[in-house]
């Protein structure tokens, strides 16, 4: 039976801790830690993670090898993602709650990929620092299963060829989650070129959590994204650096009651390195709220 078919075992796309402590049984967690300073998410896993969780590594399981037309974080290749996450021990139907400690900016990668092929998935809120119990250290033995390969579906992505041809519709909406200084132009070590898609709005993904790195409440999120345009959108893009943090967007407009938007995975560092590809620079009229980058905003 195709998971998609089987109803959620979770409440919301973002469970609490103790949620996920009252069905530790039931699931797996899967630590997704990554940060854009060149710190190891592994080695900080094998420091301290949440007891029996698995590491996720954003570059080798959720990701192809970078290039120019693909951006630096390309989807994995669909028979390596299946091959990785059998090698983690998760099926298909497995449910899987992933967290990080950089407010879901990279678990919210892993929640999309298996979400768009109708696996059971949540985030959990406020990650790693949300969880109340005892951490523990050193590797983790898994069980590997064998987990069919499913294609990425189309109708989720939006490649850089259609975006650009569709760029001006008024019934399309088009968010950059990087931050309002990036969108705005502000010189970025990653940015080829710096501005954004023309008639993108700044939707950074970091605002969408509290100080303590937690979900704002759905009503909030609702009115953030009521605000950017979404909720009279007939279609919605989210893009950012690398196609990572723009999950955090898409992830916050489902749990604000908002239908699925779709992923343009190149993001900026697809559309940024082709001098071909128009841009724009400064402020739009629908800011999102954020300004700096948080510690992974990719």
């Amino acid at each position: 039976m195709n998971p998609s078919s089987k109803p959620s075992p979770f409440p919301s796309p973002v469970v609490t801790a103790g949620w996920v402590a009252a069905h530790r049984s039931e699931l797996v967690l899967a630590d997704v830690r990554w940060y854009l300073d060149g710190r190891s998410g592994a080695e900080e896993f094998a420091s301290a993670h949440i007891p029996g969780a698995v590491f996720v590594d954003l570059d080798l399981d959720l990701s192809a090898r970078p290039s120019r037309p693909g951006g630096r974080h390309p989807l994995a290749d669909p028979a390596d993602f299946a091959a990785a996450m059998g090698r983690l021990g998760i099926a298909e139907d497995t449910p899987v709650v992933a967290y990080d400690d950089t407010g879901g900016v990279t678990a919210g990668r892993l929640w999309w990929m298996l979400s768009v092929l109708g696996c059971p998935v949540a985030v959990l809120d406020g990650g790693i620092a949300a969880w109340e119990g005892s951490l523990e250290s050193g590797p983790v033995t898994t069980t590997p299963v064998e987990r069919p390969t499913r294609q990425w579906p189309t109708d989720r992505l939006i490649t850089t060829a259609e975006l650009h041809r569709r760029l001006g519709e008024p019934s399309l909406v088009v968010l950059d989650a990087r931050s309002a200084d990036r969108h705005r132009g502000a010189d970025h070590p990653l940015d080829v070129r710096r501005g954004h898609v023309p008639g993108a709005r700044s939707a950074p993904s970091t605002a969408n959590v509290d100080g303590s790195g937690a979900l704002l409440p759905a009503g909030d999120l609702a009115r953030r994204y009521g605000a950017l345009g979404v909720a009279d959108a007939e279609e919605v893009v989210a893009y950012c650096g690398s196609g990572v943090s723009a999950c955090l967007d898409l992830l916050a407009m489902e749990v604000a009651g908002y239908p699925p938007g779709r992923l343009y995975v190149g993001s900026w560092s697809a559309w940024g390195a082709d001098p071909a590809l128009p841009l724009e620079t400064g402020a739009d009229g629908a800011q999102g709220g954020g300004g700096a980058d948080g510690p992974a905003v990719v």
